[in-house]
């Protein structure tokens, strides 16, 4: 017995839901197909599947050992493919979906030094902050800052991206400098739209409170913006280093609570299939893992 064909024939009589239409997606016979479940089952010494004239259903053993199986089978075509990847050259379009600020500061030389490593691969990069539809709105992989919840999409953590609260020397001297995150109800906060607060962190907490003393905010989509109106004394900004790190540097910003500072978020490559991925699409994440440093440059 091929213990992967018949894995494979298992997977797809599940996925097919009879051992029909299974015969028919892997070009063979249903007779072989049952041959291979059945040499599997003996293989394994429990059932699999409890077969009546019209449907197939799991057996416990069979469910639990069908989500085995799949990733296995997942493993052989990841590693099949890298090897064939080496054999064909990165070619074609690769469309990019990246955050704006990220992509401005962090993304240009990137790019120009993968396409001096891949010359048949061109590139389309389309910057929004909010969060694309990798298949409706066609694009090979988008970059994501957060902490990702599941879904259906593969993610390939990139790097750590650090939040730090900020303002400027000029703004703390005239207001003060908050010594405890519920100091900041006194401070005007530069707030980034898209940005979700975590109320179990005291400085997000805080940030999101009602009794901050009805200061007004300045909010805006972009996280630059707000960088420059803290550095012209706006407020208090809550900001990633691969924006603030340079002003911070410069003595233009100044970290305030740093023993509250939030958890890391980090930068992903979210993409849509593990099966089959694209030259182009398996090129570029391979070329971007490692390129920004553990922890980043900027940091």
């Amino acid at each position: 017995m091929d213990r992967i064909d018949a894995m494979r024939a298992f997977i797809t009589v599940v996925s097919e839901g009879s051992f029909t239409r299974a015969a028919d997606r892997l070009e063979m016979s249903p007779q072989l197909v049952s041959k291979y479940v059945s040499q599997l089952e003996q293989h394994l010494g429990v059932r699999l599947l409890n077969r009546t004239t019209r449907k197939t259903h799991l057996t416990e053993a069979g469910a639990s050992y069908h989500l085995r199986a799949q990733q296995v089978l997942n493993d052989i075509d990841d590693m099949e493919s890298q090897v064939g990847d080496l054999q064909t050259e990165a070619q074609g379009l690769l469309r990019i979906s990246a955050p704006v600020s990220f992509a401005i500061h962090h993304m240009a030389t990137l790019l120009s030094e993968f396409q001096q490593a891949h010359p048949s691969v061109g590139i389309d990069l389309q910057l929004n902050d909010r969060k694309v539809d990798i298949v409706e709105e066609g694009f090979d992989i988008a970059l994501r800052i957060g902490h990702l919840k599941s879904s259906s999409l593969i993610a390939k953590w990139i790097t750590p991206v650090r939040l730090v609260m900020c303002a400027s020397p000029a703004y703390l001297n005239q207001h003060g400098t908050p010594q405890q995150p519920e100091d900041l109800r006194m401070h005007r906060y530069l707030r980034y739209s898209y940005m979700e607060l975590d109320a179990s962190q005291p400085v997000h907490r805080w940030l999101q409170s009602n009794s901050r003393d009805g200061i007004s905010d300045m909010i805006s989509n972009n996280g630059d913006v707000l960088v420059e109106a803290a550095i012209a004394g706006a407020g208090i900004a809550l900001q990633p280093t691969f924006i603030s790190g340079s002003a911070i540097k410069e003595g233009k910003l100044q970290v305030i609570l740093p023993e509250y500072e939030p958890e890391p978020m980090g930068l992903y490559a979210v993409y849509a299939h593990r099966q089959l991925l694209a030259s182009k699409v398996r090129s570029f994440i391979d070329f971007m893992e490692g390129y920004f440093g553990v922890p980043p440059y900027w940091d």
